[in-house]
């Protein structure tokens, strides 16, 4: 999955980015308190992606 189609997935499900680190950036839940890192590649693998949107509650 591209790293931007995660990112508007995380939008649409109501996340927004907490800040920016040099390998990963930290995305946020604010309905339930919930924060992950996304790596910042270009390309994420499909398992990481959807564990991404799974703990951040915004399958």
């Amino acid at each position: 999955m591209k790293r931007r189609d995660l990112e508007r997935k995380l939008r649409i499900a109501g996340c927004f980015l907490k800040r920016e680190g040099s390998n990963h950036s930290i995305w946020t839940n604010p309905k339930n308190g919930v924060v992950e890192a996304v790596p910042r590649h270009n390309e994420i693998k499909e398992p990481l992606a959807k564990k991404i949107l799974k703990v951040l509650n915004a399958e």
